[in-house]
């Protein structure tokens, strides 16, 4: 046994070395390359550009030119089934195959409006959150605005006003008028 662990595995290793330089070059996965495009068996299409055309034919859906055209159709086509000889009306009076097409109108328009709606919830929910930092960036420049204001009023309150340096000038006007009008008793005082 321990004469196994001291044994050198050289001929598998040999073999691993032999089978990955055997490998072809293409079968090596490129970390510095970008991967081909796989072949796929079901067509691609852009969601954008399906989504952008949805959003268009459900404006056109909600049209009074698409209700004025669909009430032409309707009434063009049960006038000819109803006037038209027997042999060239194509669906007589149940109307089955104008049912069938109204159908199939409106299990496609179903849809297509529910996505052009969810595409227009998406860019609502967008629009709204961004309106929302902006509120938020508003509010705190305003708090910020009423700090600064409320710090120049408390600095104002320790500058001397026009007012105030006015009033002090008219006290000391007094005062000096005062001296001369008894100016011995302000000598007096002043010893």
């Amino acid at each position: 046994m321990g004469a196994d662990r001291g044994r050198d595995h050289g001929p598998s290793r040999e073999r691993a070395k032999e089978r990955s330089a055997a490998a072809p070059a293409a079968q090596r996965v490129r970390l510095d390359q970008p991967q081909q495009k796989r072949r796929r068996w079901l067509p691609e299409y852009d969601p954008e550009a399906f989504g952008r055309t949805s959003e268009e034919i459900a404006r056109f859906l909600g049209t009074g030119r698409f209700i004025v055209w669909m009430t032409v159709v309707i009434v063009l086509w049960v006038v000819w089934n109803c006037t038209a000889p027997g042999h060239l009306r194509f669906d007589r009076y149940p109307f089955i195959f104008l049912t069938l097409m109204l159908s199939l109108q409106a299990s496609y328009a179903a849809p297509l409006i529910l996505l052009a709606q969810n595409r227009q919830d998406d860019r609502d929910r967008v629009n709204l959150e961004q309106d929302r930092e902006q509120n938020e960036r508003s509010i705190a420049d305003t708090e910020y605005l009423t700090r600064e204001i409320a710090a120049l009023r408390m600095g104002l309150g320790e500058v001397a006003t026009r007012d105030w340096i006015r009033s002090e000038f008219q006290d000391l006007i007094k005062e000096l008028e005062q001296r001369r009008v008894f100016p011995e008793e302000s000598e007096e005082r002043d010893r």
